[in-house]
């Protein structure tokens, strides 16, 4: 743990260098909600309003994460329709997490999940997927040109203003700090603004500080998803075999974060496949494919079925049927064109 926190440590320190600047940022506006959680605990408390921020916080910033974030962002699931749209998309909650820490990391936590590389690997302990965001999901400072380009051509889809080579070497990031904290800025004023008009300052400072529980909890999503590093998948309902993630309960109802279905298919648009794997943002996304915000998607749903749950399914009832005694009576099973129309919606 010590040197977890040295290594970390120095990754914070913008006085030994301005390329800090990304790692430090990310800390300064999730505490910068703490005064908010301050005023509204000590002036504005009430259950209602708690059950509203814990709601705005685990469902609303939750499911933006997975659908921005995660669909869109890192593993281009759908494609929006124009710059409008995107724009809506960007910022339709709070914004906590950037693009550049989320989506560059995410793509080699893809490619070495729950092993050295991963950026956060929950095999190496909580605080150090905890820490992550300074540790191992900055990009590195030292590309040549082309290794540049080809990290932004990661990010460009987002929306977010890029660096050029040069801004890049001086700052040591594709997001530019001024044009950085500016979008914070605004998005922040206008959805105070916007929570002030509905509820006023109770309302406003519940749903920011509660959203303040989010960018901390979600330092250690991984971890949590990854079983802490164990193998804690179960037959039936974790169908990857290349990562130690788990489709677990809370975040799949809360977010449709069905975490082992998003391994085993990561560009689609849904990762709820099973009847009791409700994905509520998916649901966002049929809504928003409905407003016109949406072209296309990738839904692999289908193919989960074909390739995995129907096979698995086969095998189970032959396994069942060779351990009955001899002359024992056969229950009928359903042909599998019959479980495969089940699943449709």
């Amino acid at each position: 743990m010590g040197e977890i926190l040295r290594v970390w440590g120095s990754r914070m320190n913008l006085f030994a260098s301005r390329k800090a600047w990304l790692p430090v940022s990310g800390w300064f506006w999730t505490l910068s909600l703490a005064p908010f959680a301050v005023v509204f605990l000590t002036r504005h408390f009430s259950w209602p309003l708690m059950l509203a921020g814990f709601l705005y916080s685990m469902v609303g910033i939750g499911t933006h994460g997975t659908v921005y974030l995660h669909r869109y962002a890192t593993h281009r699931a759908f494609r929006v329709r124009n710059g409008f749209y995107l724009f809506i998309l960007r910022n339709l909650t709070l914004k906590i997490v950037p693009e550049e820490i989320y989506v560059v990391s995410h793509h080699v936590h893809h490619a070495f999940s729950d092993t050295p590389g991963d950026p956060y690997n929950a095999r190496a302990g909580w605080l150090y997927c905890f820490l992550a965001g300074e540790l191992h999901q900055p990009i590195r400072r030292d590309m040549s040109r082309a290794d540049y380009d080809r990290v932004c051509a990661l990010v460009r889809h987002t929306g977010m203003g890029i660096n050029t080579y040069e801004q890049y070497l001086r700052w040591g990031s594709i997001a530019d700090p001024v044009r950085h904290s500016l979008h914070y800025l605004f998005n922040w004023v206008f959805w105070y603004a916007a929570f002030y008009a509905i509820g006023g300052h109770a309302l406003a400072t519940a749903l920011f500080g509660w959203a303040m529980v989010w960018g901390v909890g979600i330092r250690a999503h991984n971890y949590d998803l990854h079983a802490g590093g164990k193998d804690r998948r179960r037959e039936g309902v974790d169908f990857d075999c290349n990562s130690l993630a788990v489709n677990a309960i809370w975040p799949g109802f809360v977010a449709g974060e069905w975490h082992n279905n998003h391994h085993l298919y990561p560009q689609s648009v849904r990762a709820g496949f099973l009847w009791w794997q409700p994905d509520v943002s998916f649901e966002f996304l049929r809504l928003f494919r409905l407003l016109g915000g949406i072209t296309s998607w990738q839904d692999f749903r289908d193919k989960f079925y074909e390739l995995h749950y129907l096979p698995y399914r086969a095998a189970r009832s032959e396994t069942r049927v060779a351990s009955m005694p001899l002359g024992a009576p056969q229950a009928t099973t359903a042909s599998p064109d019959a479980v495969s129309h089940s699943h449709e919606p």
